[in-house]
């Protein structure tokens, strides 16, 4: 008998042994840090690279047997099924029953653990994971609605300062790392369409307006987040860095990020991305951190321009109680049939073409495909005291969202308590500083020259664009990355940036599209006429795992 026991327990251990996963432990990046402080570029000089103020442990907590189990046999037979597959190709592959929705989801928490938890690929992308998120889709898989352009049943990935039930939002900040509340409008809007809310992503922390002059993707919580085209060589772009890198490397279908100015065509044009900045009011911004009422918005981060329509259908939507909603149609797709770069006129750069050879290529390529290019010249418009805007506003809607959406338990509840709570540990909490938050506090506008100050950034953003817009009578003015962010965030004009190519040291770069406000369709229109004959994105190597 006590042979048979013992016997028993040797079977036991090495079957768990066979089932476990390595955990990760912290380990010495001194090296890499004095490496990275000669880099040319300064914001990729790191004081810190992985998060000190979060275990990534968690991150597989409850899934070890489940992943290990998957690994071993089914993640190498679907794996090209998934690995830079659009919805629609995924929806068909579950209709066909290839694989199921759990089986989806089971292979980007697996993707997860491989990248994550290998110290020669971790890129820090992810600060949170859903423990509910495998019977939620048992539950897809049990009630199917599946269709070949739905959401319904795909994991994605929410930007760490969009609010989700069950889940901290933090925005990246150690002081609100207790931060559970209640669900943003987009996300409630998310889960009526069936979609799965994998996890929250790192990004640079307080939306990349918090320390002067600090690296793209550091927050306290997540970390250094890092470019899988080059980590530590090349940028993430931010604010919504974690969004971009995971997207890139497959980690989930697709993501939310937000912007103000840049901070979804930075990283998604820095990961080979294709990245919507829609029409302010068109998504709601509210249970979203913010910095500005009056610039704010979420919106998609996908590696393909249907996935980004799909997406953005799912989270459009009134909301009464954002002051700038509006009831916006949703995209229609049937022009994915008939649509043709040749139907649009497109307003270039004459700078840019001149200058950017990979930008002069690109535009050489739609002219070659019959697209009316235009040669335009930028407007010397400035857009003074933009930043002052940004501080007058995030001075007051962060202590409103802090009063409406904030954990009751917080221990700060304004720009000034945050500072406070961050300088009794700084270097854990604020090893770049707080310049920008300290800058805040320290000049105000009246209320009058507050409204005069906006009044003539929305004005002067506008005629930016409309000067070409309206003299050539063209669809959409043709950009690179976040060149020209700040100019249509004060004119809510939305934005598209698809994939265009690389330059020499692997860097992703976009192509972006700018058009008037509410006019996302045709922006649609033209990206994803652009995408079909350009075909620029490519996956970074971690994709091959």
């Amino acid at each position: 008998m006590r042979t048979i026991i013992l016997l028993f327990i040797i079977i036991t251990t090495i079957s768990c042994d066979e089932n476990s996963l390595k955990a990760w432990t912290n380990f010495d990046q001194t090296n890499e840090i004095i490496k990275s402080s000669k880099n040319e570029n300064q914001r990729l000089r790191y004081k810190i690279i992985q998060s000190i103020s979060n275990d990534k442990n968690n991150y597989i907590n409850e899934f070890e047997n489940e992943i290990s189990k998957f690994l071993k046999s089914r993640y190498d037979q679907i794996k090209d099924l998934i690995i830079e597959k659009s919805i629609p190709e995924i929806q068909n592959s579950i209709s066909k029953k290839d694989f199921s929705y759990e089986e989806l989801t089971l292979f980007y928490l697996s993707r997860i653990y491989l990248i994550e938890f290998d110290k020669d690929q971790f890129l820090n992308s992810i600060i949170s994971i859903n423990k509910n998120v495998l019977s939620e889709a048992k539950l897809r898989d049990q009630n199917s609605q599946s269709k070949k352009y739905s959401i319904y049943g795909i994991p994605i990935l929410l930007k760490d300062n969009v609010g989700f039930d069950g889940l901290a939002t933090t925005a990246g900040a150690f002081s609100l790392k207790n931060n559970i509340t209640r669900d943003s409008y987009i996300v409630e809007k998310l889960k009526e369409k069936g979609a799965i809310i994998l996890g929250k992503t790192n990004l640079s922390e307080w939306a990349n307006y918090f320390c002067l002059g600090c690296p793209n993707g550091y927050s306290s919580m997540g970390g250094q987040t890092l470019n899988p085209y080059g980590r530590m060589k090349i940028d993430t772009g931010g604010s919504s860095s974690g969004s971009g890198v995971a997207i890139a490397s497959n980690l989930a279908s697709v993501s939310i990020g937000s912007e103000t100015s840049g901070s979804i065509l930075s990283p998604s044009s820095s990961n080979s991305l294709v990245g919507m900045k829609p029409t302010i009011g068109s998504v709601s911004r509210s249970g979203i951190v913010p910095i500005s009422s009056t610039l704010d918005t979420a919106g998609p981060m996908t590696k393909f321009v249907i996935d980004n329509i799909i997406l953005m259908n799912a989270i459009l939507g009134y909301d009464g109680n954002d002051s700038f909603s509006y009831d916006s149609n949703p995209i229609d797709i049937s022009f994915v049939k008939k649509s043709k770069i040749e139907n649009y006129s497109l307003g270039y750069y004459s700078n840019y073409y001149k200058n950017d050879s990979l930008y002069k290529e690109n535009i050489d390529l739609l002219k070659s495909f019959g697209a009316k290019m235009i040669e335009i010249k930028q407007s010397n418009i400035p857009l003074t005291n933009f930043r002052k805007l940004l501080d007058e506003d995030m001075r007051v809607d962060l202590v409103k969202y802090l009063k409406d959406y904030g954990n009751e338990d917080l221990l700060v509840n304004d720009i000034k308590t945050i500072i406070n709570y961050n300088s009794l540990d700084s270097v854990i909490r604020s090893p770049y500083g707080q310049g920008i938050f300290r800058s805040i506090i320290e000049d105000t506008l009246s209320i009058s020259d507050f409204k005069s100050l906006k009044n003539e950034l929305s004005k002067n953003g506008n005629k930016f664009f409309d000067s070409a817009l309206d003299k050539f009578n063209i669809d959409a003015v043709v950009s690179i990355n976040n060149y020209h962010a700040a100019y249509a965030a004060v004119a809510h004009n939305p934005c598209l940036t698809v994939p265009m190519g690389f330059r020499n040291n692997n860097q992703p770069v976009g192509l972006t599209f700018i058009t008037k406000s509410k006019s996302e369709q045709k922006l649609y229109e033209i990206g994803y006429s652009y995408e079909q004959i350009s075909k620029k994105r490519k996956a970074p190597e971690n994709s091959k795992n």
